[in-house]
C-alpha cells in the first residue's frame, strides 16, 4: 500500500496549488484520506480530511475558505487546492489514512488523532510561498 503526494513547489503569495495524494493497491472505501502539515520543530498538524464512501469532510480552522479536499474516485486520488496562498502556509504537506466507520460527529476529531493512529502515510510534498 502506498500513499504519494505530489503538487507541491515554489509560489507566490496569492497563487495556487493543487496537492495530490495518490493511493496505490488499496482504494480509499471507508477510509478518511487526511492532509497534513508541518512546519520543522513543529508536530505535524491535521488541517483537513475526507472519507470516500461518503465525501465527508472536516476542516481545521485554519484551512476554511481557502482550501478544499476535492476527490477523484476514478483515480483513487485525494487532493488539496490550495488557493490565495501566504508566506504561512509554507510547509511539508503530507497525507494519511485511517480507517474510519464513524458519523458525521465522529470526523472533525479525525484530525486531532496522534499521528501514530494513522495507517498509511505518503512521503510528503513541499510547499514554499514566498513573499
Amino acid at each position: 500500500v502506498q500513499l504519494v503526494e505530489s503538487g507541491g513547489g515554489l509560489v507566490q503569495a496569492g497563487g495556487s496549488l493543487r496537492l495530490s495524494c495518490a493511493a496505490s493497491e488499496f482504494t480509499f472505501g471507508d477510509y478518511a484520506i487526511a492532509w497534513f502539515r508541518q512546519v520543522p520543530g513543529t508536530e505535524r498538524e491535521g488541517v483537513s480530511c475526507i472519507r470516500k464512501s461518503d465525501g465527508l469532510t472536516a476542516y481545521a480552522d485554519s484551512s476554511k475558505g481557502r482550501f478544499t479536499i476535492p476527490i477523484d474516485n476514478t483515480r483513487n486520488t485525494v487532493y488539496r487546492q490550495m488557493n490565495n496562498l501566504k508566506p504561512e502556509d509554507t510547509a511539508r504537506y503530507y497525507c494519511a489514512a485511517l480507517f474510519f466507520g464513524g458519523g458525521i460527529e465522529d470526523i472533525a476529531p479525525i484530525l486531532s488523532r496522534h499521528t501514530a493512529e494513522f495507517d498509511y502515510w505518503g512521503q510528503g510534498t513541499q510547499v514554499t510561498v514566498s513573499s
